[in-house]
C-alpha cells in the first residue's frame, strides 16, 4: 500500500534528535514559553524574512488572533467585512466569524484553485476592510493583482499560509501558519505561528496569546490561552533546516506527475514550474471521483479528498446553504489528492503514474 502520507516514516529519521530535544526540555523543567519557543520564533521569522514570529496553539488561533489584534489596534471593527475564497478550508471562515467579523465569499479560479482577483472588487462594499488570502494546496495567490486592489481600496491583506510553508511570499503582510502534523513543516501535535513586520501588531499578539497579559497577572486585553508548546517548538527547530529540501522533493514529484500522467479523464493542476508552489497537496480533478478513488485504493494507492463539502454547504451555516458558487462546488465535487511527500520513493511515484494512466 502506498499511503497518502506516512507520518510515522516521515518522522522516523528525526527520532534521535527528537529524543535529545525531549530530554533537554525535561531537564530544564521549563515547559511554557521557554527557550525552545523563543528560538523557534527567531528561526522561523528569519526563515520567512519577517521581523517577528509569534508562536501560538494552532493555525486557527493564529488567524483569530490576527483579526482580534487588528480590532484592538483600531484597524478593524466588529461587523467589518472580510473577503475570503469560497473554496477554502472552513478554518479560514471560522476565524473571521470568531473575531465577530463578516466573511464575504469570492469564487476561485478553476485553474489555480486560488481566489480570482477579477471577482474581488465587485464584492467590496463600504464595510469591507480586509482580504484574507489562502495559498491553497501550497500555491501562491496572484499577489500583484490582489495587492493593487488592497492598495486601491485601503484594505488590510492577511495571508492564510497554513499550507504554504517555504513559499516565497510577496509583500510584507501578516501571515498565519499551522504546524499540524501533516503540513510541510509539521509538529508532532498541534501548533501554529504568526509572522509579521508590524512591531505594534506583534506586541498586541504576544499579549493576546497569553491571556492578554505582558506581565503576569496584569491583563491589558481580553486575551486567550494559545501558546506554542515548548516541546513542539523543540521538534520544529529540528525539522525547520530541512524544509527547503523537503519542498524541493515535493516539486520533483509534482514535475513527474505533470509530465508523465497522461489520461484525458484526469485534470492535472496548473503550475509554471517556478518556486510559486510548495505542493502541500497534489490535487487532480475528475468527474467520477469516487470511482477513481476506489480504483486507486484497489490498486494499493491511498488518496484523500480535500475537501468534500465547501463552507457554504456546511450545516453549520444554514444561512448560506442556498447560495450558488458553481466553480467552488465543481472543485469540491471533483478534487482528489494524490500521495506526495518527501519520503516517497521514485518507484512509488512510478507506480502511481502507471496506475493512473491505466484508469
Amino acid at each position: 500500500m502506498i499511503k497518502f502520507l506516512d507520518l510515522q516514516q516521515l518522522n522516523l529519521s528525526y527520532q534521535e534528535q527528537f529524543q535529545e530535544k525531549m530530554k533537554l526540555v525535561l531537564d530544564k523543567g521549563w515547559f511554557i514559553l521557554g527557550d525552545e519557543v523563543k528560538s523557534f520564533e527567531t528561526n522561523f521569522a528569519n526563515y520567512c524574512g519577517s521581523r517577528q514570529c509569534i508562536g501560538v496553539g494552532n493555525g486557527l488561533d493564529a488567524l483569530v488572533l490576527i483579526f482580534k489584534a487588528y480590532i484592538q489596534l483600531g484597524n478593524l471593527q466588529k461587523g467589518d467585512e472580510v473577503i475570503v475564497p469560497a473554496n477554502t478550508y472552513i478554518a479560514s471562515v471560522l476565524a473571521i466569524l470568531q473575531a465577530d467579523l463578516v466573511p464575504v465569499l469570492v469564487e476561485p479560479k478553476l485553474e489555480t484553485y486560488n481566489i480570482n482577483p477579477d471577482l474581488i472588487e465587485e464584492k467590496i462594499t463600504s464595510k469591507t476592510k480586509a482580504i484574507l488570502l489562502v495559498h491553497l494546496y501550497g500555491q501562491l495567490c496572484e499577489m500583484d493583482e490582489i495587492i493593487a486592489i488592497g492598495y486601491k481600496h485601503d484594505l488590510l491583506i492577511i495571508e492564510d499560509a497554513a499550507q504554504a510553508h517555504g513559499l516565497i511570499f510577496k509583500g510584507s503582510h501578516t501571515r498565519a501558519f499551522s504546524f499540524y502534523p501533516g503540513k510541510n513543516l509539521g509538529a508532532l501535535g498541534d501548533g501554529g505561528a504568526i509572522t509579521t513586520n508590524d512591531a505594534e501588531l506583534a506586541k498586541v499578539l504576544f499579549s493576546l496569546r497569553n491571556y492578554g497579559s505582558e506581565k503576569k497577572y496584569h491583563n491589558e486585553f481580553v486575551g486567550i490561552n494559545s501558546r506554542l508548546d515548548e516541546l513542539q517548538a523543540a521538534f520544529l527547530n529540528v525539522k525547520l533546516p530541512n524544509l527547503d529540501a523537503d519542498n524541493d522533493k515535493r516539486r520533483s514529484i509534482a514535475k513527474r506527475y505533470l509530465s508523465e500522467i497522461k489520461n484525458d479523464k484526469i485534470v492535472l493542476p496548473t503550475w509554471d514550474f517556478s518556486n510559486n508552489h510548495v505542493f502541500h497537496l497534489f490535487v487532480v480533478r475528475t468527474e467520477n471521483r469516487n470511482d477513481l478513488q476506489d480504483y486507486l485504493l484497489k490498486n494499493g494507492i491511498e488518496t484523500v479528498i480535500h475537501y468534500p463539502i465547501p463552507p457554504h454547504k456546511q450545516k453549520a451555516f444554514p444561512e448560506w446553504n442556498n447560495l450558488s458558487f458553481p466553480i467552488t462546488e465543481k472543485i469540491h465535487d471533483e478534487v482528489l489528492s494524490l500521495p506526495i511527500s518527501p519520503i516517497m520513493t521514485d518507484d512509488e511515484v512510478s507506480i502511481v503514474i502507471s496506475i493512473l494512466n491505466k484508469y
